[in-house]
């Protein structure tokens, strides 16, 4: 979005940020024509200094908070409107930003900021790349150790403690181990359910590498699985690679999603596959645009989008396969590299 001389942005989403900055601490960031700054308390200048050499540093104190830090910095620059992030502040936040903001004209970024972050430049895709490499191999050397009687809760900080230990800065997002019978939460939490003989078992995790996020799902077999759930697989496993297979810029997200559940449904598990096919991947786990049914948005080289389709079966279990891939002209990129076929373990 252009902005006039008049006007800037106040931003408050920690993503956002990160995004319009590089500073990963706490505060708001504003940016108008004539300035670019930071507010923040004493415990993060010297880190916004550092991380945001480009941006002023502002720092509250006894009688100045972050709002009327804001306001001062408006006034000198001629701001008389402020674009705002009107689905993450709170209604409190903005109280105070117009308390302290006397005679400033409000008006919604609607989500721009967001919009900007759905492209990734190469700069991005090298940092989500590393992300799904660390993770990729993170699940590749956890395989030879799981054995019978390991918790959920095991498998999960085995995964966590190689990420972190292999370059991961973080983790992307809290890691689900799904064993047996708890394969068929698609959100499970990893509990004190000890792995058994024929337990189909769900990983989905992702490391954290330079404030970007990667995503990966793979499910796999304690010993032989069931006759179901080796056709379960089979079904989940084709409607992975058809519906990646699919992805390209052009392309409707929603006849994407459709391509997967369609395959799923006609094999007798409509209903059992009830989340969206995949999601943006970026400085967030879960950003727009979706491989959903009530996404009509065309995906766009340079995005990065998981493809992730699952049959879940209450009381049996269930199997989910996710990659993460770039999208490009006339295909995409594939960053997840363990293979998708079923491993047996």
């Amino acid at each position: 979005m252009a902005l006039s001389e008049h006007e800037g942005v106040l931003v408050y989403n920690p993503s956002n940020m990160f995004y319009l900055s590089g500073y990963t601490g706490e505060g708001l960031v504003l940016i108008t024509n004539q300035v670019c700054a930071i507010v923040t308390d004493f415990r993060y200048t010297e880190q916004a200094e550092n991380q945001s050499p480009d941006f002023q540093v502002h720092m509250i104190g006894s009688g100045r908070n972050h709002e009327t830090i804001a306001g001062e910095i408006c006034r000198e620059n001629g701001v008389d409107t402020l674009y705002y992030e009107d689905d993450y502040i709170t209604v409190r936040t903005f109280d105070k930003c117009r308390k302290h903001m006397p005679g400033m004209e409000w008006k919604s970024v609607n989500g721009a900021v967001e919009k900007l972050r759905e492209i990734k430049d190469e700069s991005e895709l090298h940092l989500i790349a590393e992300a799904c490499r660390i993770t990729g191999e993170a699940f590749e050397r956890l395989l030879p150790q799981i054995q019978e009687g390991m918790t959920e809760k095991e498998l999960a900080l085995k995964l966590e403690f190689d990420m972190l230990t292999h370059g991961a800065g973080g983790l992307a997002f809290s890691t689900i181990v799904a064993a047996g019978a708890n394969g068929s939460l698609p959100h499970a939490v990893p509990g004190d359910y000890r792995i058994r003989r024929g337990d189909m078992i769900t990983f989905d995790f992702g490391a954290k590498f330079g404030g970007y996020c990667a995503d990966m799902t793979r499910t796999v077999a304690l010993g032989n699985p069931s006759e179901e759930m080796r056709k379960v697989y089979q079904i989940v496993l084709d409607a992975q690679m058809k519906a990646q297979d699919a992805v390209m810029a052009g392309k409707c997200c929603r006849d994407i999603d459709s391509i997967a559940r369609d395959y799923i449904y006609s094999h007798g598990y409509e209903g059992r596959f009830g989340h969206g096919l995949g999601h943006a991947v970026g400085i967030d786990i879960h950003e727009s645009p979706r491989f959903s049914q009530s996404c009509t948005d065309m995906a766009q080289a340079g995005q990065v989008m998981t493809v992730e389709p699952g049959i879940y079966l209450p009381g049996v279990g269930g199997v989910r396969i996710e990659n993460s891939v770039i999208v490009r002209e006339g295909g995409c990129d594939v960053l997840t590299k363990p293979t998708r076929e079923l491993i047996i373990l």
